[in-house]
């Protein structure tokens, strides 16, 4: 049976002629009328209207139609005649807004994963699309029926959309940036970084006094901006060096517990340069960077990609931290161990993680307290800020924007997890532009400690520069 496109009748019914014709092999379809009838049928939907009846059956007709396999195609111009007609016409190359009758779509059954929605009928796709007007119009002729409300067969009921189908647009990806340290010893901490972990400096800067979102910590006067990594931050997570000239040495606290990294060659280099190193687990050793930050490092060949595993921070309550930097700040949960209370989060697969660890007791971050970045789109920042004033989080600085001279200007918010743990959010547009490397890092770096005589000047009055 070969059946014509829905048309609306005049009245309340729908019509759809179809065209009988002889199988080769078979007998004669068991339809045997052109037209369906108008009349009422108890049988067919006795609770129904007329139309809702007929386009139940049309609709059945149709799906039968749809999923009977093609003829072979006969020569002859009987054959090109029979092919010609609106039947024979390919499903439309864009999504229709249609609406699908029958199951919703699994993968396995439809290749579109069309949406209940939008659906463009196809041979890989089972639904039998339905235009709205006519739905719209069906229903609305349907209330002339005794019962009230009307009783709607499951066949026209839109199924509910599955689980698995994106029901809002997929969040815009996150990324892992940096962590910041705060240096004392600044030449000390160049050689570390440099000689010893193997990383370059990306980019150098000198600032005059300190910055709006306290990148330098509660400090006024004259500081600098180290970033140092193995790759550039588009694709590395990397560290950034803050060094405040008047200030000689910070108080650790507990809240840094490390940062891992494979790369067997800085492990070599730390034994070639005399460095204290010890193995802590089969392979893995621990070494501590000027100023006490731990760092373990992996005695694996350095990985193509970033070579930093995670950075590791201590928390008070793990699952009241799960809560805030999983289901508020959508990271998510790769590894979780109940018994060594600990966690591991992070936005992808390729990035370095965040690993948070129970301390036993309350969180102290000392006055060398870091800071770690990630980026997001700029227009999530104004969400960002919502969220954490809806659920009472604390945002430590506002979103702000943050010029650079001669670089792009940034816009940044500040948050503080459960533990006072800092974390800046910035927009990942502008940030990809002020990250860019600078080839004259490394000048700019040995200038500027060449002409830092802070430690000289401090020497010469026999004092010491101040401890925060």
């Amino acid at each position: 049976t070969k059946l014509a496109p829905l048309s609306r009748s005049s009245g309340s019914a729908l019509s759809c002629s179809t065209v009988l014709k002889k199988s080769v092999r078979g007998a004669a379809p068991a339809c045997s009328a052109s037209r369906i009838s108008r009349g009422p049928s108890s049988s067919t939907a006795p609770c129904c209207s007329r139309s809702l009846r007929d386009l139940a059956m049309v609709t059945t007709l149709l799906r039968k139609g749809h999923e009977r396999k093609p003829r072979r195609r006969q020569r002859g111009r009987r054959a090109a005649t029979e092919n010609q007609g609106p039947w024979r016409q390919p499903p439309p190359a864009a999504p229709c807004s249609l609406l699908p009758l029958g199951p919703a779509p699994t993968p396995a059954s439809c290749h579109l994963q069309c949406s209940p929605a939008s659906c463009s009928p196809s041979p890989h796709c089972p639904q039998i699309p339905v235009t709205s007007s006519l739905l719209s119009s069906v229903l609305t002729r349907s209330t002339s029926c005794h019962l009230q409300p009307p009783v709607v067969p499951s066949l026209l009921v839109p199924p509910l959309p599955s689980a698995s189908w994106p029901l809002q647009p997929p969040m815009a990806p996150r990324r892992a940036l940096h962590f910041v340290f705060k240096v004392g010893e600044r030449g000390r901490c160049a050689r570390f970084f440099r000689d010893l972990l193997g990383m370059r400096v990306l980019r150098h800067e000198e600032f005059d006094e300190g910055c709006k979102a306290s990148c330098n910590g509660p400090y006024d006067g004259k500081w600098s901006k180290t970033m140092v990594g193995y790759g550039p931050e588009d694709n590395h997570f990397v560290a950034e060096l803050t060094y405040n000239y008047g200030i000689g040495e910070y108080r650790l606290g507990n809240d840094f517990l490390g940062l891992t990294l494979v790369s067997s060659r800085a492990v070599s280099n730390a034994r070639r340069l005399g460095w204290p190193l010890s193995e802590v687990a089969s392979g893995i050793f621990e070494t501590e960077a000027p100023g006490g930050y731990k760092f373990y490092l992996e005695d694996k060949e350095q990985l193509k990609q970033d070579p930093v595993l995670k950075v590791t921070l201590g928390v008070s309550d793990l699952q009241k931290s799960i809560n805030y930097w999983s289901n508020l700040l959508g990271m998510k949960i790769y590894e979780k161990d109940e018994e060594k209370q600990r966690v591991l989060l992070g936005y992808a697969d390729n990035q370095c993680k965040l690993e948070l660890k129970q301390v036993g007791g309350a969180v102290d971050h000392g006055t060398a307290f870091g800071r770690i970045a990630f980026s997001c789109p700029k227009e999530e920042l104004p969400n960002i800020e919502a969220l954490m004033k809806k659920e009472n989080q604390k945002i430590l600085t506002p979103l702000v924007s943050l010029d650079t001279p001669g670089k792009a200007t940034v816009q940044v918010i500040i948050l503080a997890d459960p533990d006072g743990h800092e974390i800046c959010f910035v927009g990942d547009e502008a940030f990809r532009d002020l990250s860019k490397v600078d080839p004259n890092g490394d000048k700019l770096l040995d200038e500027a400690m060449a002409a830092d005589k802070s430690d000289k000047w401090f020497a010469e009055k026999n004092m010491k520069k101040a401890s925060a």
